[in-house]
């Protein structure tokens, strides 16, 4: 390709991620002519970099940490993981950095892949330079959506870039483990990448700026987490920023702000998120490149009516599920205003994004994992609702007590005490993931306290945790 190329479609979708594949899917469901343009992999971060590897890792980890905790098996899982097959495992589950299926699905949905790095150059156009420099140009009849991501967020430091850090990527792809990991942060990829290159052998020093791991949820979750790690062999500081980073000779060293010298192999910087809008021709059309975009319920960004930020660059809830959900409702509204439907944009309808404002979901992969949906307590009162939390020790439920021995986790739910619904809860444990779900259908439901005690848990399970909440509620 060596000339300038002009197609037209309905919809432009900038990034292949999870996010962009399903704007397309819909958007091709509902009959309209869709461009996917994608400058590195099909499948995206999650695919590759975050998601799908990082759980690979975790889930060895996982189970090695559970089957411990179960009598007449503990005995034979005591020796250390196999790390060539458990970074195997991870290789596979990724594809080996390959896209071949995920463009094949592209294709069988009728969407066309434009390969390259592509650029708003207008309103409702895309150019896209493919790896030859050859340019072709995408013009939209009805939207645009940009679906680009986000990227690790590196703090100011002096002289990082020599440092050659890791971020989420090199965490998540790294062939080998380091014999001395630092990790500075508290959030979910510092947490979880600390308990996978622990496990693997790596020794992890946690640096925490914070007061605690895991500010977003409730505090007992990064407490409860944050022993484990130390109990694992992980050195846990709070409360630790870090003013300098060098390397000498192939040694990291990392100067805190009390002075004192901290010495790896390799360096994880998991400090936050950026959008990946910065070279993304966004200054075409009156906005500010590198920015996050803002937007309504159905995805479209303020004062355009033909764009669409799905996923993280609008900054509403950067997890991939959260994102694949926008992109049904964005696919869904921009092929209602195409056709000229009626747009369903009520609160919970077909095409309002309402679960991002009160019913997120989120599972922390770490040994105990750590699992919320909804609003936190501070969350909760800090939005004027008045709310009362109960806790129940997950180790009282009997289902746990036959999970594992020596059992420890806790729950919350957060009652709003008007309207008695459910405004949040919050799971910290051995196999807790798995009990979101129902949490969230509470939350997202509304569902009253009254109709929860007719939802019965089998026994044994887990699960009678909610009758043991209703319980605390009722007594409290």
């Amino acid at each position: 390709m060596t000339e300038t190329e002009t197609n037209a479609y309905d919809v432009v979708v900038l990034g292949a991620g999870p996010v962009g594949e399903n704007v397309a899917d819909r958007t091709r469901a509902a009959g309209l002519t869709t461009a996917v343009a994608e400058s590195e992999l099909v499948g995206g971060e999650c695919s590759y970099w975050a998601c799908m590897p990082s759980k690979a890792l975790l889930r060895p980890v996982i189970a090695r940490a559970d089957a411990r905790r179960v009598p007449g098996l503990r005995q034979s899982v005591q020796g250390p993981l196999d790390a060539s097959a458990v970074l195997a495992h991870r290789d596979y589950y990724t594809s080996n950095w390959k896209d071949d299926g995920q463009v094949g699905w592209l294709d069988s949905i009728g969407a066309d892949l434009h390969r390259g790095h592509g650029r708003l150059t207008g309103p409702r156009t895309v150019t896209v330079t493919g790896p030859d420099g050859g340019e072709r140009v995408l013009t939209a009849r009805h939207a645009v959506a940009v679906c680009t991501g986000s990227r690790a967020a590196l703090p100011g430091l002096p002289g990082l870039d020599a440092v050659k850090p890791w971020t989420s990527r090199e965490a998540t792809s790294a062939k080998a483990a380091p014999g001395r990991l630092i990790v500075i942060g508290g959030g979910v990829v510092a947490t979880e990448m600390a308990t996978v290159w622990q496990a693997l052998g790596s020794r992890v020093t946690l640096l925490v700026r914070g007061k605690g791991l895991l500010p977003r949820m409730e505090p007992f979750a990064g407490e409860l987490i944050a022993e484990a790690l130390t109990e694992a062999g992980a050195d846990v500081r709070t409360g630790t920023s870090v003013e300098s980073v060098t390397r000498e000779n192939g040694t990291v060293v990392a100067v805190t702000g009390t002075g004192e010298r901290i010495e790896a192999d390799e360096i994880l910087f998991a400090t936050g998120r950026a959008p990946r809008t910065d070279d993304i021709g966004l200054e075409s059309i009156g906005l500010d490149p590198g920015s996050w975009l803002p937007v309504d319920d159905s995805l479209r960004v303020t004062g355009h009516d033909w764009l669409y930020a799905v996923g993280d660059v609008n900054h509403r809830a950067l997890l991939t599920h959260q994102g694949k959900y926008q992109a049904r409702i964005a696919g869904a509204a921009i092929a209602a205003r195409a056709t000229g439907e009626s747009l369903l944009a009520e609160p919970w309808g077909a095409h309002a994004a309402t679960a991002d404002h009160t019913a997120v979901p989120q599972v922390v992969f770490t040994d105990p994992e750590a699992a919320a949906v909804g609003l936190s307590l501070a969350e909760a009162e800090e939005a004027g609702h008045r709310v009362k939390a109960v806790d129940v020790d997950l180790s009282t439920v009997s289902g746990a007590g036959l999970y594992a021995d020596g059992y420890q986790g806790r729950a919350r739910m957060v009652v709003d005490i008007e309207d008695e619904i459910l405004r949040g809860v919050t799971f910290v444990g051995p196999g807790v993931g798995e009990l979101i779900h129902s949490a969230t259908i509470a939350v997202a439901g509304q569902v009253p306290v009254s109709r929860l005690w007719h939802a019965v848990p089998s026994y044994p399970t887990i699960s009678e945790v909610w009758l043991r909440l209703l319980e605390a509620y009722r007594d409290a």
